[in-house]
C-alpha cells in the first residue's frame, strides 16, 4: 500500500506541474499555504506531511475526474433518442438532456427498470415529456419494431446517442445467433441508426453520437472469425466491439456528408456502472476490493462520465465535426487500427449483410450490394 501511496504522490506532483489540470495559482496557494504553517510551526511536521498527501489526492482525483461540458445549450422542441437510458452514464446524459427541454425518448430492454428511471428523470429536471420505449438490441427484430414505432409517432429526431452496451460477458449469443457484445454494441446499434437515418436527415442539423472506449485500441476485428467461435475471451470480445464502434463512426461521417448529419463517438472515461456487472462476478472481485481504494481516485463518477457524451450532443461548436472521436470533451486521435478506412469500410459492408438490411435500407446510404 505504501508503495501505491508514493506512486499516487509522484503523480499528484506531476499533476501540480501540468496546467491543463490545475491552475498556477492554485499550486501557488496550495504551496504557499503549506510553507505558512511551517513557517509557524504550529502543526508538527507529520501532521503536515499528511496535509500533504491530502492535497495530492485531490489533485489526483481531480485529474481522473475529466472534462466538463461547459455548454449552456437549449434543447426545447428537440427530440432525443438514448439507448440504454435506464442507468449509468445513460441515465445521467438523458437527466441533463431533459433539463435542457428536450423530449427525450429511453430506449430500454428492461421496461420496468426503464420506467423507474424516466420517473426519477422527470421529477429531477422538472421535465415531464421523458418517454420509455422497449429496444433489445440483441434482437434485430426487437430495433425493427422500435423504429416502426419511433417513425409513427415521433415527426423529427434530432440526437440519436448509441449508449447501450454490454461488456465481458459470458460466451453468449444474441437471438441471431452473433456474439452477444458484437451484437448488442455494434450490430444492434449499426441496424438502429441506418434504419432513423430518414427521420435524422428530414430533422437536420442532427447527431448521432455513440459511446465507444479507450478499449478499441486494444482490439482488432476478427472478419475471419467475427463471433469468436473459434476462441472466445470476453476482453477481445468487447475490444473488438468497441473498435468497431469506432469504425462505423468514421464510416458513416463520410456516408453522411452534406447531409447535415454529424456522427462522433467518445471514449467516457473509467466508470463504475452496471456495465461492468460481468467482470465483477468473476473471481476476480477479491482484486476489485483489494483495489477499492484506488478505484474511488481514478474511477468517474456517473456525472463525470457523462460529460463528453453531452458534450458531443449539444456543444455549439462541434454543429459542422463529424467522424471524430472524443475523450474528455475533446477531439483526440482513436488508435491506429480506429483509423483504418479500408476496415470501416470492410465492416461497414459486412455489418449491411449481417444485420440483413434490404435494397431500400441499403439506398438510404447509397450502400453497395454485397
Amino acid at each position: 500500500m505504501r508503495i501505491i501511496l508514493v506512486g499516487l504522490q509522484i503523480l499528484a506532483e506531476h499533476i501540480c506541474l501540468n496546467p491543463s489540470v490545475v491552475s498556477e495559482l492554485e499550486c501557488r496557494q496550495m504551496t504557499s499555504s503549506q510553507s505558512s504553517m511551517l513557517r509557524t510551526k504550529e502543526i508538527p511536521k507529520h501532521c503536515l506531511h499528511q496535509s500533504h498527501q491530502g492535497i495530492g489526492l485531490i489533485l489526483l482525483r481531480r485529474w481522473f475526474s475529466g472534462g466538463v461540458c461547459k455548454s449552456k445549450a437549449r434543447l426545447d422542441g428537440k427530440t432525443v433518442i438514448i439507448t440504454g437510458a435506464n442507468t449509468g452514464i445513460g441515465k445521467e446524459t438523458a437527466k441533463n438532456l431533459a433539463q435542457r427541454g428536450a423530449r427525450v425518448i429511453l430506449a430500454c430492454r428492461d421496461l420496468e427498470k426503464a420506467s423507474k428511471a424516466a420517473d426519477e428523470i422527470r421529477k429531477d429536471s422538472g421535465n415531464g415529456n421523458v418517454l420509455v420505449q422497449k429496444l433489445d438490441l440483441a434482437s434485430l427484430q426487437s430495433v425493427r419494431s422500435f423504429v416502426d414505432r419511433i417513425t409513427e409517432t415521433e415527426t423529427h429526431l434530432d440526437i440519436l446517442i448509441n449508449n447501450a452496451g454490454i461488456m465481458w460477458c459470458p460466451k453468449w449469443k444474441t437471438e441471431d445467433g452473433f456474439e452477444m457484445q458484437f451484437g448488442v454494441n455494434h450490430l444492434g446499434h449499426f441496424l438502429l441508426t441506418n434504419l432513423l437515418l430518414d427521420l435524422l436527415k428530414k430533422s437536420a442539423p442532427s447527431r448521432i453520437v455513440t459511446v465507444a472506449s479507450l478499449a478499441h485500441s486494444r482490439g482488432k476485428i476478427h472478419f475471419d472469425d467475427i463471433n469468436l467461435d473459434n476462441f472466445y475471451d470476453s476482453a477481445v470480445g468487447y475490444s473488438q466491439s468497441k473498435l468497431a464502434n469506432v469504425l462505423f463512426t468514421r464510416e458513416l461521417a463520410k456516408k453522411l456528408k452534406g447531409t447535415g448529419v454529424t456522427a462522433n463517438c467518445l471514449h467516457p472515461g473509467l466508470i463504475m456502472t452496471d456495465l461492468g456487472r460481468h467482470f465483477m462476478s468473476t473471481p476476480v472481485i477479491w482484486l476489485t476490493v483489494l483495489l477499492t481504494p484506488i478505484t474511488a481516485l481514478t474511477f468517474k463518477n456517473r456525472w463525470q462520465g457523462a460529460q463528453t457524451t453531452i458534450h458531443c450532443a449539444v456543444a455549439e461548436e462541434l454543429d459542422n465535426v463529424s467522424g471524430q472521436y472524443f475523450s474528455d470533451c475533446a477531439v483526440k486521435d482513436a488508435a491506429p487500427q480506429g483509423r483504418d478506412d479500408e476496415a470501416a469500410k470492410r465492416l461497414w459492408e459486412l455489418s449491411v449483410t449481417m444485420v440483413g438490411l434490404d435494397e431500400s435500407e441499403r439506398q438510404k446510404l447509397h450502400v453497395p450490394k454485397s
